[in-house]
C-alpha cells in the first residue's frame, strides 16, 4: 500500500482521511506489516463505502482486509435508516452467512492420533464436498421454506443435532426476519440438493489440535484445554445465497438510480434500508443466514455420527458458531446516543464484549468467542470479544488470514500434489477431490493469520485466547 494514503493513529490503527465525497473517516486496523502488504484498493475501497449515504461512524476494515467485490473483505461499517441509511449486497458478500463452527471432542491427541486416518477417510466419505457438491438431504421447495424460516433450529427440531447446540449458535441459530418469499425460484433450485455440505474454494472441515492458550480465564469457561482436539467447519450458504447476492445487486443498481444515490463503483450498488427493495433483500437475506446456520448444524450432525462410530469416546459439543458476511439490525452508541443500526460485516466476525445479553451465561463473563480460521495446513485462533470492540468497530474482528494472492496467481505457483505431499510431511492429512483447489488454496496464498490475530488483539478489537494447528483437513 502506498503510505501516503493514510495516516497512523496508532501501533495498528490507520486513518483514511475524509476528502471528497466521503461522509466520514476510513480506519483500517493493522500492523506495519499488514499495512505494507495491502494494496491500495483496500483504501479505495473503505473511501468508497465512507460515501453512501447514512453510514455513521466511520469505515472501517480489519486486519486481514484485501480487495472484495464492492467491500473490501474485511470491511465493516453501520447504517442509520433515519438518515437514509442503505443495505447493500455487495456489503454483505456472495456468500451469506459464511462462517465457522467449532466443537468440542472430549479427546486428547494420544486418543486420537492412532485414529487419525481412520477418522481422515471416514470424514471425507461422510461429508461431500466440492464444487456442485450434493448432500444426501434432499428437500421440496416448501421444505426449503420451512428450513429458510427457521435456520438451525429447524434442522434440530427435524433431527440434525441437539437442542443445547442452539444455545452457542449465534442468534441462537435462527436469523429473525427471515422471509422465505423473498429469494427467487432459481436461488432455491439450487439448493435442493446441497444442504449438508461444504462447497468448494476455502471451505473446509478440519480436525485441530489446542496447542496455546494465551487467556486462561477466557480458556476456562470456553472449556478450552492444551491438548484438546477441536473440530471447525468453514463454509456458508452454498448456492442459494450466491444467487440472493446476484438477484439483487440488479435490483439494486436500478434502485440506486431511482433514489438518486451516486454510486463510487456499480458494485456499491443499495437501496435504502426503508425501501421496498431493501425491505426484500433483508428478508432474503436473513433467509440466506439461516439457510447457512442450518447447513453447518447438518455438518455438525454428520460429524457426530462419524466419530460416534470411529472414536466412541468422543463427545462432540458446540464450542461457538460465528457468521462473517452478514447485516444485523444491532443497538451501539453513536455520538452518546443510543440508536439502531445495521451493521454490514464482510469478511469480518462480530465480536460481543463481556456481559452482553445474546451471549450464552457460560461466556458472559469473558465475551464472545471469535472463531478465526486459518487456511489449510496453517493455524486457527479462538479470541474473545472485548469493551473496547463496540467503541472501536460495532464490536467487529477479523475473520481469517485473507488472501494476498489470486486463486489464479496460486495454481502457477503450486502443484496440488506437491502441497498434499508437504503437508503430509509436516504431519497434516489433507483429503479433496480436486488437485487444483488445494493449489488454489495453497497455505502461501494467504497473509501470516498470526500476524493478523496478533493485530486484532493488539488494537483491542478481540483478545487472544488460544491456538489451534491442523491434524485433519477435508477440502473442497
Amino acid at each position: 500500500m502506498d503510505r501516503k494514503l493514510v495516516k497512523r493513529r496508532g501501533d495498528n490503527k490507520w486513518l483514511v482521511e475524509r476528502t471528497g465525497k466521503m461522509h466520514v473517516d476510513g480506519v483500517i486496523f493493522g500492523s506495519e506489516q499488514l499495512i505494507n502488504e495491502m494494496d491500495d484498493m483496500v483504501v479505495r475501497q473503505v473511501s468508497n463505502v465512507a460515501s453512501l449515504p447514512g453510514i455513521v461512524a466511520g469505515s472501517f476494515a480489519m486486519p486481514d482486509a484485501h480487495w472484495g467485490y464492492g467491500f473490501c473483505i474485511g470491511g465493516v461499517a453501520a447504517f442509520d435508516p433515519g438518515q437514509g441509511g442503505v443495505v447493500s449486497a455487495g456489503g454483505v458478500g456472495f456468500d451469506i452467512s459464511c462462517g465457522v463452527r467449532t466443537m468440542h471432542t472430549g479427546l486428547k491427541a494420544d486418543d486420537f492420533m492412532p485414529l487419525r486416518e481412520q477418522l481422515a477417510e471416514a470424514l471425507f466419505r461422510k461429508i461431500p464436498a466440492g464444487v456442485g457438491s450434493t448432500g444426501k438431504l434432499k428437500l421440496s421447495v416448501s421444505r426449503l421454506d420451512e428450513l429458510l424460516a427457521g435456520g438451525a433450529v429447524w434442522a434440530v427440531d427435524n433431527g440434525y443435532g441437539l437442542r443445547d447446540d442452539l444455545r452457542f449458535t449465534e442468534s441462537g441459530g435462527r436469523a429473525d426476519g427471515a422471509n422465505p418469499s423473498q429469494v427467487s425460484e432459481q436461488a432455491k433450485k439450487r439448493q435442493l440438493e446441497e444442504m449438508g455440505t461444504l462447497g468448494s474454494g476455502n471451505h473446509y472441515l478440519e480436525i485441530q489440535q489446542v496447542v496455546n492458550i494465551y487467556d486462561k480465564a477466557a480458556a476456562t469457561a470456553f472449556g478450552i484445554e492444551e491438548g484438546d482436539i477441536m473440530v471447525s467447519i468453514h463454509c456458508g450458504s452454498r448456492g442459494l445465497g450466491h444467487q440472493i447476492g446476484t438477484d439483487f445487486l440488479k435490483k439494486m443498481t436500478t434502485t440506486a438510480k431511482m433514489y438518486a444515490i451516486e454510486l463510487a463503483e456499480r458494485e456499491l450498488a443499495c437501496a435504502p434500508l426503508n425501501s421496498d427493495v431493501g425491505k426484500s433483500y433483508l428478508g432474503a437475506m436473513s433467509a440466506g443466514i439461516n439457510c447457512a446456520l442450518a447447513n453447518r448444524q447438518i455438518l455438525m450432525h454428520l460429524v457426530r455420527e462419524v466419530l460416534d462410530d470411529v472414536a466412541p469416546k468422543a463427545t462432540i459439543r458446540l464450542l461457538y458458531d460465528v457468521s462473517h458476511n452478514t447485516c444485523k439490525e444491532e443497538t451501539h452508541a453513536v455520538d452518546g446516543k443510543t440508536k439502531k443500526l445495521f451493521v454490514h460485516r464482510k469478511g469480518a466476525t462480530r465480536s460481543l464484549g463481556p456481559g452482553h445479553a445474546e451471549l450464552p451465561a457460560e461466556y458472559r463473563s469473558v465475551g464472545q468467542p471469535v472463531l478465526i480460521g486459518g487456511t489449510m495446513g496453517t493455524a486457527s485462533y479462538i479470541l474473545a470479544g472485548t469493551e473496547h470492540s463496540e467503541r472501536l468497530a460495532f464490536s467487529s474482528a477479523c475473520h481469517g488470514a485473507g488472501r494476498n494472492m489470486s486463486r489464479h496467481a496460486a495454481t502457477k505457483k503450486w502443484h496440488g500434489k506437491e502441497v498434499v505431499g508437504r503437508l503430509a510431511h509436516d504431519g497434516i492429512l489433507i483429503r479433496s477431490r480436486s488437485m487444483r483447489g488445494i493449489a488454489e488454496e495453497a497455505p502461501g496464498a494467504y497473509k501470516d493469520v498470526s500476524e493478523v490475530v496478533e493485530a486484532t488483539h493488539q488494537a483491542g478489537l478481540a483478545k487472544k485466547v488460544a491456538k489451534l494447528v491442523p491434524l485433519v483437513c477435508v477440502k473442497g
